[in-house]
């Protein structure tokens, strides 16, 4: 994300359902549109967003107001369900925002949501915010992720130049999850069965393999709590990546909702920012 899209302050805004395409069998891409999209900040491809699902795709959600000590919302409203989610694309002159949602099938509110979604559903959009996305000052780029990060590794290899090196490692379910990526001809892309090739030991070993260089590199890092940690644990300790060049986010933890998982992710991210360099 530019640094005008981190400036800005995150409001809520009311948008309805545009389109709705299945990128794979586990996942769909919803396009949102509405006036309140003016001022959504360009080139904000990837940052978070706070998407407020209403418990049935027919209900509007209410939307909290902004006050100096956070949401306000209304007296006797039922909140939505909060789940954050990252900017797949955004037209400012069309006033489109894509988000892509992974059809989990456990009966959570954003994938039962999605899962139903219709033209003229309601759904509400804090955002957008987050961390820089990668180190654009880099020799070489590493983005490692999941389906649950597609968005953000596929926003950061369109954003980097055509000349950019690197390797995308991107652990799958299946093989009808792979997507498309921008084209990047220096980028190595590897796509790993996460059945097949394990879980977290796998991963973490398939990003030990690397060829590491002794030049700069930039690492975004997302996906499974557990995965983010352990990688992440291992480049800055044994790759001597300093954690300002890079982006290592875990957007979710197998077994636990994001209500549960809420509190535990922002202290993982607090601990490790509050590490020395």
């Amino acid at each position: 994300m530019n640094a005008q899209a981190a400036a800005v302050r995150p409001v809520p805004r009311l948008l309805r359902v545009l389109r709705v395409v299945t990128r794979t069998p586990r996942m769909r891409r919803i396009t949102l549109t509405g006036n309140t999209l003016q001022g959504f900040p360009a080139g904000s491809g990837g940052a978070h967003i706070k998407l407020l699902f209403p418990d049935a795709v027919d209900e509007v959600p209410a939307l909290p107001a902004v006050s100096a000590i956070g949401p306000v919302w209304p007296t006797g409203a039922k909140r939505p369900h909060a789940r954050t989610y990252t900017v797949a694309r955004f037209d400012p002159d069309a006033l489109e925002l894509d988000v892509d949602i992974v059809l989990h099938g456990d009966g959570g509110p954003a994938s039962r949501w999605a899962a139903v979604a219709r033209v003229g559903d309601w759904l509400g959009l804090v955002g957008p915010g987050g961390p820089a996305l990668y180190w654009p000052q880099a020799d070489r780029f590493v983005l490692i992720g999941d389906p649950s990060s597609y968005a953000l590794v596929a926003a950061v290899m369109a954003q980097l130049p055509d000349h950019a090196v690197g390797d995308v490692l991107m652990q799958i379910p299946d093989l009808a999850e792979i997507q498309p990526l921008p084209d990047r001809p220096g980028m190595v892309v590897r796509w790993a069965l996460r059945e097949r090739d394990g879980g977290v030991e796998r991963l973490l070993r398939l990003v030990q393999l690397l060829a590491w260089p002794s030049s700069r590199v930039s690492v975004t890092l997302a996906g499974e709590s557990a995965q983010v940690v352990a990688i992440r644990d291992f480049l800055v300790a044994q790759r001597g990546v300093q954690r300002r060049h890079m982006y290592a986010v875990p957007y979710w933890k197998q077994a636990v909702d994001e209500d549960a998982y809420h509190e535990e992710r922002h202290r993982i991210m607090d601990a490790f920012a509050e590490e020395p360099a």
